[in-house]
């Protein structure tokens, strides 16, 4: 017998079913890594809006049309459909952006709920769906996603809700309806009371936690974002998107209504003069580093991913890809660095999820935008040799510079030349209108290169560091020990603060 407390429609749009290749390939730029493509069973339109890995190594994926599919095997052969064995265990939600595993249920969010669904008679298929939480506006525009959940330390889900973007659509013989907490992150306690939390925000279709804990998400490049940012989100932040401020006006919201907005200067002169306002943890310059970000994940997988352990990957919509995310706290915040990770995936990067074994997954679809690729939807696995990448594995902020730390020993000649690296800061401008330039772009001057003990690290010694600003190192002529060049020679560097400044 099914249960069904809540839910909502079903979307009705389709797109055409498409062959996914069979045949692994070295990742693009990236020899470290091979890329498989899942081969879906007929008519299985596996458009992936969450993964969710169960304790016995299963896979549960939440379909944008509104269903959950689990794959009893997902480190079987990607190309053998049968080895992996896909079957339905859920159906009619509502646009569910978002999957979590959690106290022996699933989790996700549909347009106007949390919901949890289970098994409760153990024949594989869902029985039973209720209304964790419910409190956001949901008018019927078609821009009012909902993402998640996430579970924090505490043991709160965490959702992140889109700004709807145009006013609300009216039913003949029906009022408006109230719109509350749109484009805002909003908390779950585990006894179900929903919370608004951080404003500010356009379109957050990325959410997750890192390995202490605390909660971020992307946002997407439009009005009142010149490009796109990473967030950490925290009760009482406001990151600048003005859409969200007449909830910051009632009064459960731990958000401090600001005023008016200025418009026209820069995001760090911003961060100075609006009350409340929080600089991203890092920018993602646009194309450089992406054009869309989405979903993204913790490497938590003790090395089994190569040497990344506890970074963040970030999926890639309009580019079809993936990135790499080196988060640092200085004077309590955080800021961190963005490197390009994996080009040429076959669709759009919607979502992510580590296996048991450390393999990557990346669920895919381009509905709503153009992207690169020649599939509509799909699943796709990245997975490590075993081979060390020659990477830029991180860079730290130091009081006068950098210390950027590669994979792999590099070559003292090259690595301890000035000329091998090149240089710049620029930051964005606060304004209403769609997107932006990089502005007030300027040299940074390295002085000295000193080689660290080991072979790996290089102190860069920079004169005309600016706090708040991006600041993009390019490596051309480092090379590593065994004479390789690095996958990717450009990191971005989102210098909030100086240590000690």
């Amino acid at each position: 017998m099914r249960k069904y407390i809540s839910t909502g429609l079903p979307m009705l749009a389709a797109l055409l079913m498409a062959q996914l290749p069979s045949v692994a390939h070295a990742a693009s730029a990236n020899p470290a890594y091979t890329v498989t493509p899942y081969v879906l069973p007929d008519g299985v339109k596996l458009e992936a809006s969450g993964l969710a890995l169960l304790p016995d190594g299963r896979l549960a994926v939440s379909v944008r049309k509104g269903e959950i599919w689990i794959l009893e095997h997902p480190e079987a052969d990607p190309t053998d459909a049968k080895a992996v064995g896909y079957r339905l265990y859920a159906s009619g939600l509502h646009e569910p952006l978002g999957l979590l595993w959690h106290d022996g249920a699933l989790y996700t969010v549909q347009r106007s709920e949390l919901t949890k669904i289970r098994d409760t008679d153990g024949d594989g298929v869902a029985d039973e769906y209720l209304a964790v939480a419910k409190g956001w506006g949901v008018s019927g525009n078609y821009h009012e996603y909902a993402y998640g959940p996430v579970l924090d330390r505490e043991g709160n889900f965490w959702i992140t809700l889109n700004a709807s973007m145009g006013g609300p659509v009216k039913l003949a013989g029906h009022r408006m309806q109230e719109k509350h907490w749109r484009g805002w992150a909003v908390s779950v306690s585990p006894d179900g009371k929903l919370s608004p939390m951080s404003a500010g925000l356009r379109s957050p279709c990325g959410i997750a936690v890192n390995g202490e804990g605390d909660v971020f998400c992307t946002d997407q490049q439009g009005n009142w974002w010149s490009t796109n940012p990473l967030l950490h989100l925290r009760k009482g932040a406001f990151f600048g998107h003005a859409d969200s401020l007449p909830d910051a006006q009632l009064p459960e919201s731990p958000v401090a209504d600001p005023g008016k907005l200025p418009q026209g200067i820069t995001v760090v002169e911003a961060s100075r003069q609006v009350k409340g306002f929080a600089l991203p943890a890092v920018w993602f310059p646009y194309v450089k580093a992406g054009q869309s970000p989405t979903g993204l994940v913790c490497d938590l997988t003790g090395g089994k991913f190569g040497p990344f352990e506890k970074q963040m990957f970030v999926g890639e919509f309009v580019l079809s890809g993936v990135n790499r995310v080196f988060l640092e706290k200085v004077g309590g915040e955080y800021q961190g660095a963005v490197f390009r990770f994996q080009d040429g995936l076959q669709s759009a990067a919607l979502s992510l999820a580590f296996l048991k074994d450390g393999s990557l997954l990346v669920g895919e679809s381009n509905r709503g935008w153009n992207s690169q690729g020649t599939r509509s939807f799909g699943l796709e696995r990245i997975q490590w040799t075993g081979q060390t990448p020659f990477e830029i594995q991180k860079m730290e902020a130091q009081p006068d510079g950098f210390r950027v730390t590669f994979t792999d020993e590099v070559d003292p000649a090259t690595t301890s030349a000035v000329g091998s690296y090149q240089m710049s800061s620029y930051t964005y401008l606060y304004h209403q209108k769609y997107g932006g330039d990089e502005v007030e772009t300027k040299p940074v001057t390295i002085s000295r290169v000193t080689l660290e003990p080991g072979a790996k690290s290089v102190l860069l010694k920079c004169e005309g560091l600016r706090e708040g600003y991006v600041h993009e190192l390019v490596v051309p002529g480092v090379r590593s020990k065994k004479g390789a060049q690095l996958a990717h020679a450009e990191g971005y560097y989102t210098l909030n603060r100086i240590p000690g400044k």
